[in-house]
Protein backbone atom coordinates (compact mmCIF):
# COMPACT_ATOMS: atom_id res chain seq x y z
CA UNK A 1 0.00 0.00 0.00
CA UNK A 2 1.39 3.41 -0.99
CA UNK A 3 1.69 6.38 1.34
CA UNK A 4 -1.34 8.20 -0.08
CA UNK A 5 -3.55 5.11 0.08
CA UNK A 6 -2.46 4.47 3.66
CA UNK A 7 -3.32 8.08 4.47
CA UNK A 8 -6.76 7.71 2.88
CA UNK A 9 -7.44 4.55 4.87
CA UNK A 10 -6.59 6.21 8.17
CA UNK A 11 -8.75 9.24 7.32
CA UNK A 12 -11.69 6.88 6.83
CA UNK A 13 -10.98 5.21 10.16
CA UNK A 14 -10.84 8.56 11.95
CA UNK A 15 -14.06 10.01 10.52
CA UNK A 16 -15.97 10.29 13.78
CA UNK A 17 -12.98 11.73 15.58
CA UNK A 18 -12.65 14.39 12.89
CA UNK A 19 -16.34 15.28 13.25
CA UNK A 20 -15.89 15.64 17.02
CA UNK A 21 -12.96 18.00 16.42
CA UNK A 22 -15.14 20.11 14.15
CA UNK A 23 -17.82 20.08 16.84
CA UNK A 24 -15.26 21.42 19.33
CA UNK A 25 -14.28 24.42 17.21
CA UNK A 26 -17.82 25.24 16.01
CA UNK A 27 -18.68 25.62 19.70
CA UNK A 28 -16.26 28.57 19.92
CA UNK A 29 -18.36 31.56 18.73
CA UNK A 30 -15.49 33.41 17.07
CA UNK A 31 -17.59 36.25 15.59
CA UNK A 32 -15.12 38.95 14.58
CA UNK A 33 -17.67 41.75 14.04
CA UNK A 34 -19.06 41.49 17.61
CA UNK A 35 -17.03 43.26 20.31
CA UNK A 36 -18.52 41.02 22.99
CA UNK A 37 -17.16 37.96 21.15
CA UNK A 38 -13.61 39.24 20.67
CA UNK A 39 -12.36 37.02 23.51
CA UNK A 40 -13.84 33.99 21.73
CA UNK A 41 -12.09 34.93 18.50
CA UNK A 42 -8.76 35.11 20.33
CA UNK A 43 -9.55 31.80 22.04
CA UNK A 44 -10.08 30.17 18.66
CA UNK A 45 -6.71 31.43 17.41
CA UNK A 46 -5.03 30.16 20.57
CA UNK A 47 -6.72 26.78 20.14
CA UNK A 48 -5.23 26.46 16.67
CA UNK A 49 -1.76 27.51 17.79
CA UNK A 50 -1.76 25.05 20.69
CA UNK A 51 -2.97 22.16 18.54
CA UNK A 52 -0.42 22.85 15.80
CA UNK A 53 2.42 23.14 18.31
CA UNK A 54 1.33 19.84 19.84
CA UNK A 55 1.62 18.30 16.38
CA UNK A 56 5.20 19.57 16.11
CA UNK A 57 4.79 22.84 14.21
CA UNK A 58 6.75 25.98 15.02
CA UNK A 59 4.31 28.87 15.45
CA UNK A 60 4.56 32.63 15.64
CA UNK A 61 1.75 34.75 17.01
CA UNK A 62 1.56 38.16 15.34
CA UNK A 63 -0.52 40.96 16.87
CA UNK A 64 -1.96 43.15 14.07
CA UNK A 65 -2.71 46.11 16.36
CA UNK A 66 -5.85 47.91 17.52
CA UNK A 67 -9.31 48.31 16.05
CA UNK A 68 -12.07 50.84 16.63
CA UNK A 69 -15.27 48.77 16.50
CA UNK A 70 -18.31 51.02 16.78
CA UNK A 71 -16.51 53.31 19.22
CA UNK A 72 -14.93 50.50 21.24
CA UNK A 73 -11.14 50.08 21.00
CA UNK A 74 -10.19 46.41 20.76
CA UNK A 75 -7.06 44.40 20.13
CA UNK A 76 -7.27 42.77 16.72
CA UNK A 77 -7.24 38.96 16.88
CA UNK A 78 -3.79 37.42 16.37
CA UNK A 79 -2.56 36.12 13.05
CA UNK A 80 -1.10 32.67 13.65
CA UNK A 81 1.87 31.87 11.42
CA UNK A 82 3.43 28.44 11.48
CA UNK A 83 5.72 25.96 9.80
CA UNK A 84 5.71 22.18 9.85
CA UNK A 85 8.94 20.80 8.41
CA UNK A 86 12.03 22.61 7.19
CA UNK A 87 13.71 20.24 4.76
CA UNK A 88 15.58 22.22 2.04
CA UNK A 89 15.21 19.22 -0.28
CA UNK A 90 11.41 19.53 -0.21
CA UNK A 91 9.07 22.05 -1.77
CA UNK A 92 7.31 24.47 0.56
CA UNK A 93 3.55 25.03 0.40
CA UNK A 94 1.90 27.95 2.18
CA UNK A 95 -1.77 27.52 3.15
CA UNK A 96 -4.15 30.23 4.33
CA UNK A 97 -7.48 30.19 6.14
CA UNK A 98 -9.52 32.10 8.69
CA UNK A 99 -10.84 31.10 12.08
CA UNK A 100 -13.45 33.84 12.54
CA UNK A 101 -17.09 33.43 11.52
CA UNK A 102 -20.18 35.42 10.64
CA UNK A 103 -22.67 36.28 13.40
CA UNK A 104 -25.44 33.76 14.02
CA UNK A 105 -28.44 33.66 16.34
CA UNK A 106 -31.12 31.01 16.75
CA UNK A 107 -33.76 33.68 16.24
CA UNK A 108 -32.30 34.48 12.80
CA UNK A 109 -34.10 31.36 11.58
CA UNK A 110 -31.66 28.57 12.41
CA UNK A 111 -33.27 25.18 13.02
CA UNK A 112 -30.74 24.45 15.77
CA UNK A 113 -28.24 26.32 17.94
CA UNK A 114 -25.73 27.68 15.40
CA UNK A 115 -22.75 27.01 17.66
CA UNK A 116 -23.64 23.39 18.36
CA UNK A 117 -22.65 21.09 15.51
CA UNK A 118 -25.58 18.90 14.51
CA UNK A 119 -25.16 15.83 12.31
CA UNK A 120 -28.25 15.01 10.27
CA UNK A 121 -28.72 13.31 6.88
CA UNK A 122 -24.93 13.31 6.39
CA UNK A 123 -24.83 17.08 6.86
CA UNK A 124 -22.75 18.76 9.55
CA UNK A 125 -24.68 21.90 10.48
CA UNK A 126 -23.11 24.74 12.43
CA UNK A 127 -21.68 28.23 12.02
CA UNK A 128 -18.20 28.03 10.50
CA UNK A 129 -18.54 24.38 9.48
CA UNK A 130 -17.75 25.23 5.85
CA UNK A 131 -16.59 28.86 6.20
CA UNK A 132 -13.82 28.33 7.12
CA UNK A 133 -13.30 26.10 10.16
CA UNK A 134 -13.82 22.83 8.29
CA UNK A 135 -11.12 23.54 5.69
CA UNK A 136 -8.74 25.06 8.29
CA UNK A 137 -9.12 21.93 10.40
CA UNK A 138 -8.54 19.87 7.25
CA UNK A 139 -4.93 21.00 7.02
CA UNK A 140 -4.32 20.27 10.71
CA UNK A 141 -5.95 16.83 10.56
CA UNK A 142 -3.96 16.08 7.41
CA UNK A 143 -0.69 16.63 9.27
CA UNK A 144 -1.85 14.78 12.38
CA UNK A 145 -2.99 11.80 10.29
CA UNK A 146 0.34 11.62 8.45
CA UNK A 147 2.08 11.64 11.81
CA UNK A 148 -0.24 8.97 13.23
CA UNK A 149 0.33 6.76 10.18
CA UNK A 150 4.10 7.20 10.30
CA UNK A 151 4.06 8.79 6.84
CA UNK A 152 6.62 11.48 6.17
CA UNK A 153 5.10 14.76 5.03
CA UNK A 154 5.97 15.15 1.34
CA UNK A 155 6.47 18.93 1.58
CA UNK A 156 7.29 21.63 4.09
CA UNK A 157 4.03 23.23 5.17
CA UNK A 158 3.70 26.87 6.17
CA UNK A 159 0.41 28.34 7.29
CA UNK A 160 -1.29 31.65 7.97
CA UNK A 161 -4.52 31.70 10.01
CA UNK A 162 -6.30 35.00 10.56
CA UNK A 163 -9.25 36.02 12.73
CA UNK A 164 -10.63 39.02 10.84
CA UNK A 165 -11.52 37.72 7.37
CA UNK A 166 -15.24 38.21 7.94
CA UNK A 167 -14.55 41.81 8.97
CA UNK A 168 -12.27 42.96 6.16
CA UNK A 169 -8.99 41.19 7.13
CA UNK A 170 -7.90 44.31 8.98
CA UNK A 171 -4.15 44.28 9.54
CA UNK A 172 -3.43 41.19 7.43
CA UNK A 173 -1.98 42.83 4.30
CA UNK A 174 0.66 44.65 6.35
CA UNK A 175 1.72 41.37 7.99
CA UNK A 176 2.00 39.55 4.66
CA UNK A 177 4.06 42.40 3.22
CA UNK A 178 6.34 42.46 6.28
CA UNK A 179 6.82 38.67 6.37
CA UNK A 180 7.17 38.11 2.61
CA UNK A 181 10.97 37.85 2.79
CA UNK A 182 11.01 36.53 6.35
CA UNK A 183 8.50 33.95 7.57
CA UNK A 184 7.11 33.29 4.08
CA UNK A 185 10.53 33.19 2.41
CA UNK A 186 11.11 30.04 0.39
CA UNK A 187 7.42 29.46 -0.39
CA UNK A 188 7.00 27.65 -3.72
CA UNK A 189 3.20 27.78 -4.06
CA UNK A 190 0.15 28.91 -2.09
CA UNK A 191 -3.12 27.01 -1.59
CA UNK A 192 -6.34 28.49 -0.17
CA UNK A 193 -9.45 26.46 0.69
CA UNK A 194 -12.10 29.11 1.33
CA UNK A 195 -14.57 28.87 -1.54
CA UNK A 196 -17.03 26.34 -2.92
CA UNK A 197 -17.84 23.94 -5.72
CA UNK A 198 -19.96 25.22 -8.59
CA UNK A 199 -22.57 22.57 -7.78
CA UNK A 200 -23.09 19.84 -5.20
CA UNK A 201 -21.67 16.72 -6.82
CA UNK A 202 -18.54 17.61 -8.79
CA UNK A 203 -15.36 19.15 -7.29
CA UNK A 204 -13.62 22.10 -8.88
CA UNK A 205 -10.48 24.22 -8.95
CA UNK A 206 -10.89 27.99 -9.00
CA UNK A 207 -8.54 30.15 -11.06
CA UNK A 208 -10.20 33.56 -11.13
CA UNK A 209 -11.92 36.10 -8.89
CA UNK A 210 -13.57 39.38 -9.78
CA UNK A 211 -12.46 42.60 -8.17
CA UNK A 212 -14.83 45.14 -6.67
CA UNK A 213 -14.95 48.94 -6.80
CA UNK A 214 -17.45 50.45 -4.37
CA UNK A 215 -18.96 53.92 -4.79
CA UNK A 216 -21.10 56.33 -2.81
CA UNK A 217 -23.15 58.75 -4.91
CA UNK A 218 -24.20 61.71 -2.78
CA UNK A 219 -26.69 64.43 -3.68
CA UNK A 220 -27.09 67.42 -1.36
CA UNK A 221 -29.83 70.02 -1.55
CA UNK A 222 -31.44 72.24 1.09
CA UNK A 223 -29.90 72.73 4.52
CA UNK A 224 -32.49 70.53 6.22
CA UNK A 225 -35.25 68.01 5.43
CA UNK A 226 -38.36 69.64 4.02
CA UNK A 227 -42.15 69.12 4.16
CA UNK A 228 -43.31 67.80 0.78
CA UNK A 229 -46.65 69.58 1.07
CA UNK A 230 -44.92 72.93 1.38
CA UNK A 231 -41.89 72.48 -0.84
CA UNK A 232 -42.80 69.70 -3.29
CA UNK A 233 -42.53 71.00 -6.84
CA UNK A 234 -40.71 74.16 -5.74
CA UNK A 235 -37.20 72.83 -5.06
CA UNK A 236 -34.80 70.42 -6.73
CA UNK A 237 -35.20 67.28 -4.63
CA UNK A 238 -31.99 65.31 -3.91
CA UNK A 239 -33.85 61.98 -3.96
CA UNK A 240 -35.27 62.64 -7.41
CA UNK A 241 -31.80 63.45 -8.74
CA UNK A 242 -30.31 60.40 -7.07
CA UNK A 243 -32.93 57.97 -8.38
CA UNK A 244 -32.47 59.37 -11.87
CA UNK A 245 -28.69 58.90 -11.71
CA UNK A 246 -28.85 55.40 -10.23
CA UNK A 247 -31.25 54.35 -12.98
CA UNK A 248 -28.71 55.50 -15.57
CA UNK A 249 -25.97 53.17 -14.32
CA UNK A 250 -27.27 49.77 -15.47
CA UNK A 251 -30.17 48.57 -17.63
CA UNK A 252 -32.68 45.83 -16.89
CA UNK A 253 -30.62 43.25 -18.79
CA UNK A 254 -27.65 43.88 -16.52
CA UNK A 255 -25.58 45.83 -19.04
CA UNK A 256 -23.56 48.66 -17.51
CA UNK A 257 -24.36 51.99 -19.17
CA UNK A 258 -21.07 53.75 -18.37
CA UNK A 259 -19.36 54.52 -21.72
CA UNK A 260 -16.01 52.78 -22.20
CA UNK A 261 -16.43 50.38 -19.27
CA UNK A 262 -16.22 47.28 -21.49
CA UNK A 263 -13.21 48.49 -23.49
CA UNK A 264 -10.69 46.98 -21.05
CA UNK A 265 -12.42 43.59 -20.72
CA UNK A 266 -10.33 40.65 -21.92
CA UNK A 267 -12.00 39.03 -24.97
CA UNK A 268 -13.42 35.52 -24.68
CA UNK A 269 -11.04 33.12 -26.42
CA UNK A 270 -11.94 29.83 -28.11
CA UNK A 271 -10.02 28.01 -25.38
CA UNK A 272 -12.08 29.75 -22.70
CA UNK A 273 -15.33 28.92 -24.50
CA UNK A 274 -14.45 25.23 -24.21
CA UNK A 275 -14.07 25.49 -20.42
CA UNK A 276 -17.83 26.12 -20.10
CA UNK A 277 -18.64 22.69 -21.52
CA UNK A 278 -19.67 19.93 -19.10
CA UNK A 279 -19.74 22.08 -15.97
CA UNK A 280 -22.03 21.06 -13.12
CA UNK A 281 -24.40 24.00 -13.48
CA UNK A 282 -28.02 24.38 -14.56
CA UNK A 283 -30.59 27.14 -14.64
CA UNK A 284 -33.06 24.74 -13.04
CA UNK A 285 -30.86 24.33 -9.97
CA UNK A 286 -30.09 28.05 -9.87
CA UNK A 287 -33.78 29.01 -10.02
CA UNK A 288 -34.47 26.54 -7.20
CA UNK A 289 -31.77 28.16 -5.06
CA UNK A 290 -33.23 31.60 -5.84
CA UNK A 291 -36.75 30.40 -4.90
CA UNK A 292 -37.97 32.04 -8.11
CA UNK A 293 -36.82 32.14 -11.73
CA UNK A 294 -35.50 35.69 -12.12
CA UNK A 295 -32.52 34.70 -14.31
CA UNK A 296 -31.66 37.23 -17.01
CA UNK A 297 -29.88 35.04 -19.55
CA UNK A 298 -31.29 32.25 -21.72
CA UNK A 299 -28.06 30.25 -21.99
CA UNK A 300 -26.35 28.78 -18.94
CA UNK A 301 -22.87 29.64 -20.20
CA UNK A 302 -23.95 33.28 -20.51
CA UNK A 303 -25.07 33.27 -16.89
CA UNK A 304 -21.68 31.91 -15.83
CA UNK A 305 -19.83 34.44 -17.97
CA UNK A 306 -21.71 37.29 -16.33
CA UNK A 307 -20.99 35.80 -12.92
CA UNK A 308 -17.30 35.18 -13.58
CA UNK A 309 -15.73 37.08 -16.43
CA UNK A 310 -17.80 40.13 -17.34
CA UNK A 311 -18.13 43.28 -15.23
CA UNK A 312 -21.43 43.84 -13.45
CA UNK A 313 -22.91 46.74 -11.52
CA UNK A 314 -25.26 46.34 -8.54
CA UNK A 315 -27.16 49.01 -6.61
CA UNK A 316 -27.20 48.27 -2.89
CA UNK A 317 -29.14 50.95 -1.07
CA UNK A 318 -29.78 54.57 -0.16
CA UNK A 319 -28.59 56.26 3.01
CA UNK A 320 -30.46 59.29 4.34
CA UNK A 321 -33.85 58.39 2.85
CA UNK A 322 -36.95 57.47 4.83
CA UNK A 323 -37.19 53.67 5.07
CA UNK A 324 -39.11 52.88 8.30
CA UNK A 325 -42.60 51.34 8.31
CA UNK A 326 -45.47 53.76 7.80
CA UNK A 327 -45.77 57.00 5.82
CA UNK A 328 -43.63 60.10 6.11
CA UNK A 329 -43.97 63.04 3.74
CA UNK A 330 -40.39 64.24 3.93
CA UNK A 331 -38.04 65.55 1.27
CA UNK A 332 -34.56 64.40 2.38
CA UNK A 333 -31.95 67.16 2.30
CA UNK A 334 -29.08 64.80 1.55
CA UNK A 335 -29.09 61.25 0.24
CA UNK A 336 -26.32 58.86 -0.58
CA UNK A 337 -26.76 55.96 -3.00
CA UNK A 338 -24.40 53.00 -2.77
CA UNK A 339 -23.37 50.79 -5.67
CA UNK A 340 -20.51 48.52 -6.62
CA UNK A 341 -18.92 47.46 -9.87
CA UNK A 342 -17.34 44.01 -10.14
CA UNK A 343 -14.19 44.18 -12.26
CA UNK A 344 -12.50 41.54 -14.41
CA UNK A 345 -9.31 41.09 -16.47
CA UNK A 346 -7.93 43.49 -17.75
CA UNK A 347 -9.77 46.36 -16.06
CA UNK A 348 -7.75 48.90 -14.08
CA UNK A 349 -9.53 50.23 -10.96
CA UNK A 350 -8.21 53.75 -11.53
CA UNK A 351 -9.66 53.84 -15.05
CA UNK A 352 -12.95 52.38 -13.83
CA UNK A 353 -13.30 55.13 -11.20
CA UNK A 354 -12.46 57.78 -13.77
CA UNK A 355 -15.10 56.53 -16.22
CA UNK A 356 -17.80 56.20 -13.54
CA UNK A 357 -17.20 59.67 -12.11
CA UNK A 358 -17.10 61.34 -15.52
CA UNK A 359 -20.32 59.63 -16.64
CA UNK A 360 -22.23 60.60 -13.50
CA UNK A 361 -21.00 64.17 -13.73
CA UNK A 362 -22.18 64.36 -17.34
CA UNK A 363 -25.57 62.84 -16.51
CA UNK A 364 -26.02 65.15 -13.52
CA UNK A 365 -25.24 68.18 -15.67
CA UNK A 366 -28.07 67.18 -18.04
CA UNK A 367 -30.55 67.48 -15.16
CA UNK A 368 -29.94 71.20 -14.71
CA UNK A 369 -30.29 70.68 -10.97
CA UNK A 370 -29.08 73.24 -8.41
CA UNK A 371 -28.20 70.44 -5.99
CA UNK A 372 -24.63 69.33 -5.39
CA UNK A 373 -23.52 65.88 -6.55
CA UNK A 374 -20.41 64.04 -5.32
CA UNK A 375 -19.04 60.60 -6.26
CA UNK A 376 -16.86 58.93 -3.64
CA UNK A 377 -14.95 55.71 -4.27
CA UNK A 378 -14.69 53.87 -0.93
CA UNK A 379 -12.97 50.67 -2.07
CA UNK A 380 -11.04 49.42 -5.10
CA UNK A 381 -10.10 45.74 -4.91
CA UNK A 382 -8.42 44.22 -7.94
CA UNK A 383 -9.45 41.10 -9.80
CA UNK A 384 -7.29 37.96 -9.79
CA UNK A 385 -6.73 35.48 -12.60
CA UNK A 386 -4.40 32.50 -12.90
CA UNK A 387 -3.79 30.00 -15.68
CA UNK A 388 -5.37 26.61 -14.86
CA UNK A 389 -2.43 25.06 -16.72
CA UNK A 390 0.08 26.13 -14.06
CA UNK A 391 1.80 23.15 -12.35
CA UNK A 392 0.15 24.07 -9.05
CA UNK A 393 -3.25 23.59 -10.71
CA UNK A 394 -2.05 20.42 -12.41
CA UNK A 395 -1.19 19.05 -8.95
CA UNK A 396 -4.60 20.08 -7.63
CA UNK A 397 -6.33 18.44 -10.60
CA UNK A 398 -4.45 15.16 -10.17
CA UNK A 399 -5.24 15.12 -6.45
CA UNK A 400 -8.93 15.69 -7.18
CA UNK A 401 -9.00 12.83 -9.66
CA UNK A 402 -7.29 10.57 -7.13
CA UNK A 403 -9.88 11.33 -4.44
CA UNK A 404 -13.10 11.77 -6.44
CA UNK A 405 -12.37 9.83 -9.62
CA UNK A 406 -13.30 12.75 -11.92
CA UNK A 407 -11.54 15.70 -13.48
CA UNK A 408 -12.48 18.86 -11.58
CA UNK A 409 -14.47 21.68 -13.12
CA UNK A 410 -12.32 24.75 -13.78
CA UNK A 411 -14.22 27.68 -12.35
CA UNK A 412 -13.98 31.34 -11.52
CA UNK A 413 -15.82 33.19 -8.77
CA UNK A 414 -17.99 36.26 -9.02
CA UNK A 415 -16.89 37.50 -5.62
CA UNK A 416 -13.53 38.53 -4.19
CA UNK A 417 -10.95 36.95 -1.86
CA UNK A 418 -8.49 39.87 -1.59
CA UNK A 419 -5.79 37.89 0.23
CA UNK A 420 -5.29 35.80 -2.93
CA UNK A 421 -3.85 38.77 -4.78
CA UNK A 422 -1.92 39.94 -1.71
CA UNK A 423 -0.05 36.63 -1.51
CA UNK A 424 0.56 36.46 -5.24
CA UNK A 425 1.93 40.01 -5.50
CA UNK A 426 4.08 39.91 -2.36
CA UNK A 427 5.44 36.38 -2.63
CA UNK A 428 5.63 36.17 -6.42
CA UNK A 429 4.26 32.61 -6.51
CA UNK A 430 1.18 30.88 -7.90
CA UNK A 431 -1.99 30.64 -5.80
CA UNK A 432 -4.48 27.78 -6.12
CA UNK A 433 -8.04 27.91 -4.76
CA UNK A 434 -8.96 24.35 -3.76
CA UNK A 435 -12.48 24.29 -2.30
CA UNK A 436 -13.75 21.72 0.18
CA UNK A 437 -17.40 22.75 0.46
CA UNK A 438 -20.33 22.55 -1.96
CA UNK A 439 -22.45 25.25 -3.56
CA UNK A 440 -25.40 24.69 -1.22
CA UNK A 441 -23.46 24.95 2.06
CA UNK A 442 -25.08 28.27 2.95
CA UNK A 443 -21.98 30.12 4.14
CA UNK A 444 -23.07 33.37 5.88
CA UNK A 445 -26.67 32.12 5.89
CA UNK A 446 -28.83 30.27 8.37
CA UNK A 447 -28.23 26.53 8.81
CA UNK A 448 -24.70 26.70 7.39
CA UNK A 449 -23.41 23.18 6.80
CA UNK A 450 -20.74 21.05 5.24
CA UNK A 451 -21.64 17.63 3.94
CA UNK A 452 -19.89 14.79 5.73
CA UNK A 453 -18.68 13.57 2.35
CA UNK A 454 -17.08 16.90 1.50
CA UNK A 455 -15.44 17.19 4.91
CA UNK A 456 -13.91 13.71 4.97
CA UNK A 457 -13.04 13.54 1.27
CA UNK A 458 -11.79 17.11 1.55
CA UNK A 459 -9.27 16.07 4.20
CA UNK A 460 -8.10 13.38 1.80
CA UNK A 461 -7.92 15.94 -1.01
CA UNK A 462 -5.68 18.32 0.94
CA UNK A 463 -3.27 15.50 1.72
CA UNK A 464 -3.30 14.18 -1.83
CA UNK A 465 -2.61 17.69 -3.11
CA UNK A 466 0.53 17.99 -0.97
CA UNK A 467 1.78 14.66 -2.33
CA UNK A 468 1.07 15.77 -5.91
CA UNK A 469 2.93 19.06 -5.37
CA UNK A 470 5.93 17.06 -4.17
CA UNK A 471 5.83 14.97 -7.35
CA UNK A 472 5.20 17.85 -9.81
CA UNK A 473 7.83 20.02 -11.47
CA UNK A 474 6.75 23.50 -10.41
CA UNK A 475 9.04 25.17 -12.95
CA UNK A 476 7.33 23.57 -15.96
Amino acid sequence: MGSVEKYFELVDQNQQQFIETLREVVAIPSVSCDASRRGDVVRMGEWLQARWEAAGAVCKRVEPGKQDLHGVELDLPPVILGQYGNDPAKKTVLVYGHYDVQPALLEDGWDTDPFTLVETDDRLIGRGSTDDKGPVLGWLLCVETHKQAGIEMPVNLKFCWEGMEESGSEGLDAIIEAEADKWFKGTDVVCISDNYWLGTKKPCLTHGLRGVSYFHLQVEGPGADLHSGVFGGTVHEPMVDLVHLLAKLVDNSGRIQVPGIYDQVMPVSDAEERTYEGLEFSHTALASDLKRDVIIHAEERDTLKHRWRFPTLSIHGVEGAFYAPGDKTVIPARVRGKFSLRTVPNMEPEKVAQLVKRYLQDEFAKLGSKNKMTVIETHAGRWWYSSPNHPNFVAGSRATEKVYGVKPDLTREGGSIPVTLTFEENLGVNVLLLPMGAADDGAHSINEKIDKRNYIQGIKLLGAYLHEVAATDMTA
